[in-house]
């Protein structure tokens, strides 16, 4: 973006928007019946969904700094994806609930940045660019801290022109995100014509003796876990692949890390053409998602969370994967898997090997595979074209924040007070401010204690804001 603005604009910093210092939340030990804390996926699209809440070990005293309230805004400190990491949402009603060591919270001026306005901006192209080439790793989760933050610039209009630039927005993302419905519910129904196909052909159609998976396969390979950087390997080094290279029925070699340079591995590990794979650890429902592996660049390596199905002489691997892809094999897979949360489950060998299959005749099963294939041909097409529309969808979201945050989406108003006076006024007042007394520890400890031991009854939580209410943050 141009570091030109229009006339009545100014660049400002996050620490010149700031009502009150950013603020990190506590950890918190999970403890039942305990004050409900926020889960980092409560963070939605532009705004907080107060449900998603576990039971923490907190007092209500004790967590009274970190409860939300409406206009705050709150963000991920930390996360394994890139393009998560700093994604935040407005906190739209007053809800007994707080936030954990997950999250950061801002507090703005309103006097200077509308909160919607601040909210769509930070979820945007430009901000998020700023925090995707500041943000530091360890051990491969990214991470940003309050002096990133603080530093961040954005573009600031006149107040009133933030107000208009809102309303402008809401309109037109309410209507792509109507259209983005549509393409979900249509992708909704195409997921489902797939299944009924392949329990059609691969379940009623199918004849055959019944047994086991572990009868269709010579044996399992197990990847092996090995230290990587946070990026992915470029095409002259080695990389081992992630989960997501296993997710989404096709095998994607991008999603990979480099491995560290010097590092000993087994090239016995690297993925081949033809291979089929399966991730062993993932969420229920992706948890053993079969891949077959077309084309792929050299050097990359099988992860600890993917395995490799070896199958048996005679075993036709395109009915193989239609036969792993199917419902009934889906839904034992997803049974069989093991784990307290349902964003990381595991499936043993033993159990992959154990899945009830019907086994056709060799010839049987290469004829079963293209009947599959032949059905799902014409689907197959309707669903790159929907996938195509969404990407679109997306490159038009992105297109329309662009411009309303260049002053290029509505016209401006010479009438409005620039936003240079609004923000000089702030600094002068912030400067002029007396600077607060720091209360004691003892005292904050005595207070807290006191305050736990009275016991204080909480107001009645204000209505929740309808699906219709969010929908112009959503983003």
């Amino acid at each position: 973006m141009s570091k030109e603005l229009p006339k009545g604009w100014v660049w400002a910093t996050v620490e010149d928007l700031l009502a009150e210092k950013i603020v990190n939340g506590r950890s918190v030990p999970t403890r039942e019946g305990g004050f409900p804390v926020l889960k980092l996926n409560a963070i939605k699209n532009g705004y907080i969904d107060p449900s998603v809440a576990k039971e923490g070990s907190w007092s209500e005293s004790e967590a009274e700094p970190y409860i939300l309230r409406s206009g705050d805004f709150l963000l991920s400190r930390g996360n394994g994806t890139l393009s998560l990491v700093g994604r935040g949402g407005l906190v739209l009603e007053e809800r007994k609930v707080a936030f954990p060591d997950t999250m950061m919270r801002i507090r703005i001026n309103s006097g200077l940045v509308d909160e919607k306005y601040f909210c769509l901006i930070w979820n945007g192209p430009l901000v998020r660019r700023e925090i995707e080439s500041s943000a530091r790793t360890t051990a491969g989760i990214y991470k940003v801290n309050q002096e990133i933050l603080r530093n961040i610039t954005i573009p600031l209009p006149p107040l009133a022109e933030q107000v208009r630039i809102v309303s402008a927005l809401e309109t037109e993302l309410s209507r792509l995100d109507a259209a983005l419905r549509q393409i979900y519910r249509s992708l909704g129904s195409v997921e489902k014509f797939v299944k009924s196909v392949r329990r059609h052909v691969l379940e009623v159609d199918s004849e055959g003796k019944l047994g086991k998976l572990g009868d269709l396969l010579v044996g399992i390979e197990a990847g092996k876990s090995f230290a990587c950087e946070a990026r992915p390997a470029r095409e002259d080094e080695w990389g081992i692949i992630k989960v997501s290279a296993m997710t989404w029925g096709e095998f994607r070699e991008g999603e990979n890390k480099a491995l560290i340079s010097g590092r000993d591995f087994d090239s016995r590990y690297e993925i081949n053409s033809g291979d089929i794979l399966v991730s062993r650890a993932n969420t229920r429902e992706y948890v053993g998602a079969p891949v077959l592996v077309g084309e792929v660049r050299s050097k990359l390596l099988l992860s600890d969370k993917s395995l490799r199905l070896i199958p048996g002489e005679g075993v036709d691997r395109d009915w193989l994967i239609q036969l792993l892809s199917s419902p009934q094999v889906r839904e034992q897979i997803s049974d069989r898997a093991t784990g307290t949360k349902d964003s990381m489950r595991n499936i043993s060998q033993k159990s992959l090997m154990d899945i009830e299959v019907r086994i056709p005749e060799s010839g049987r099963q290469r004829e079963l595979a293209l009947r599959v294939q032949e059905s799902l041909r014409d689907v197959s097409r309707l669903r790159s074209a929907l996938l195509l529309t969404r990407k679109r969808a997306d490159h038009l979201r992105q297109a329309l924040l662009t411009a309303a945050f260049t002053g290029k989406l509505i016209p401006q108003d010479p009438a409005d007070e620039p936003a240079a006076a609004l923000l000089e006024r702030s600094r002068s007042e912030r400067a002029s401010a007396p600077i607060p007394k720091r209360a004691r520890r003892s005292t904050i400890k005595t207070s807290a204690r006191l305050a736990s031991a009275a016991d204080v009854r909480a107001p009645e939580d204000s209505q929740p804001v309808h699906a219709g209410e969010q929908t112009a943050l959503e983003f």
